[in-house]
């Protein structure tokens, strides 16, 4: 079979897997449902690393046949990549056998300078070589030594002159940009999908027993029992990256109410009921701006945020602004807004108007005012996560207290999206 013509689509994840990819896919499926992790990285290594002396030469013969294809330097990582994952999503589930992800990911760090000792495959395996040290270069290397951060997570007190990167495991509204992409193979995709929804189940359960502590302890401690009972309650650290003040003043913003008695999800709904039913578009936008900034500090506004603001409303779609407003307008006028309020993805990716606002409002309103646009349309969570994920990518490799303004957002938006969007519920616990 000629190799290359399986490989004609543009669209790698759509495309026909060949006979000879099948057979490396088979040989790792079976060597990790029978193998120990340590012999199987070094099988990895053997086979695609050194590229000489694998003993299967059915699947020896099966990787020749794909270096023979004129294209493959434009296909291969693809290949690697879903080589990795079939493994990963096996030992991803056995703690005992997760530290060997970390090992199989670096040994893309490693280029043999011994010469190839099967003469009848010297091209081959020189090819091979050549293409394999391009990985590094490629999208899916990227995910994989994140995929690595999220399992080995820094701790202790240098952590926060460790990279930015290394917190990607906190935050699992952002493992479906930073971790995946289109091309991503089932295996990836099906890893990835499980460790976020365990990891968002910690965050929320980290979450309640730290409330419930304080909860507790707060109640001892007003009845004059603290002394007496407090060592029999089961401590409970805060789990984020923000300090026990701001931890509680964000938890009594999110899950309380304000001075009406209402949270923010009355709020939203109360705009949607008001203001999103028979309205033109125009005038949808003039009620838009005045919800957004009502949770706006004024003297902030007044600067030039409002004046903003509200000309960023105005240039929306004026062309539809007699028209009445649709499900269409509204997630489109709500993804423009998260361009102009974090950072425009497909533009200059400029951030000063976030920054800004995380500057003189702090990351608790920032946040707020994100969350008034996600509770209005829920469809745009993704969007913010993207922005949120290319945000992470930028400052991916600067010091964590070099950029503490944005691990101070990023805590706080985890907070916020377990609250509003997670099975989480501590409002009783919540006074303000």
């Amino acid at each position: 079979m000629n190799v290359s013509s399986s490989y004609s689509r543009s669209n790698y994840s759509t495309r026909l897997v060949s006979p000879q990819e099948q057979v490396l896919y088979d040989h790792w499926l079976s060597c990790v449902n029978s193998e120990q992790p340590d012999v199987i990285v070094q099988r990895f290594s053997q086979l695609f690393i050194d590229g000489t002396g694998y003993e299967d030469r059915q699947v020896v013969g099966s990787l020749d046949e794909i270096l023979q294809d004129n294209q493959v330097d434009v296909y291969f990582h693809h290949i690697l990549n879903r080589c990795c994952h079939i493994l990963i999503n096996r030992w991803q589930r056995n703690r005992e056998y997760q530290p060997a992800v970390a090992d199989l990911v670096a040994l893309f760090d490693y280029y043999p300078s011994n010469g190839v000792r099967e003469v009848s495959r010297a091209r081959s395996v020189r090819r091979l070589r050549d293409i394999v040290s391009q990985f590094r270069k490629t999208e899916q290397y990227l995910m994989l030594t994140r995929l690595v951060q999220v399992m080995n997570e820094a701790n202790g007190p240098e952590r926060s002159r460790q990279p930015l990167g290394t917190l990607i495991g906190r935050y699992p509204y952002l493992y479906e940009h930073c971790l995946l992409s289109d091309e991503s193979p089932k295996e990836q995709k099906t890893h990835v999908r499980r460790m976020q929804r365990q990891v968002q189940k910690k965050v929320e359960l980290d979450l309640s027993q730290y409330v419930n502590y304080r909860v507790r302890r707060s109640r001892l401690k007003r009845q004059g029992l603290l002394d007496k009972q407090g060592q029999w309650l089961r401590p409970a650290e805060n789990p984020t990256l923000l300090s026990d003040r701001e931890l509680v003043d964000s938890l009594q913003q999110f899950s309380g109410k304000n001075s009406e008695g209402r949270t923010y999800t009355d709020l939203a709904l109360l705009f949607r009921s008001q203001c999103c039913e028979a309205v033109t578009f125009k005038s949808f936008k003039d009620d838009l701006y005045e919800y957004l900034l009502s949770g706006v500090d004024p003297s902030y506004g007044r600067q030039h945020f409002n004046d903003a603001l509200y000309q960023q409303l105005v240039d929306l779609y004026p062309e539809n602004n007699n028209q009445r407003l649709n499900d269409f307008l509204l997630v489109r006028t709500c993804s423009q807004l998260f361009n102009f309020l974090v950072v425009d993805p497909m533009g200059a990716r400029s951030h000063f108007v976030f920054i800004d606002l995380i500057n003189n409002l702090g990351a608790t309103l920032t946040t707020g005012l994100l969350l008034r646009i996600l509770l209005l349309c829920r469809k745009v969570k993704p969007y913010l996560e993207r922005r949120l994920s290319t945000l992470f990518s930028h400052y991916e490799l600067a010091k964590q207290d070099s950029v503490a303004w944005l691990v101070k957002i990023l805590e706080t938006l985890n907070l916020a999206l377990s609250l509003t969007f997670g099975h989480l519920d501590i409002s009783h616990a919540i006074a303000r």
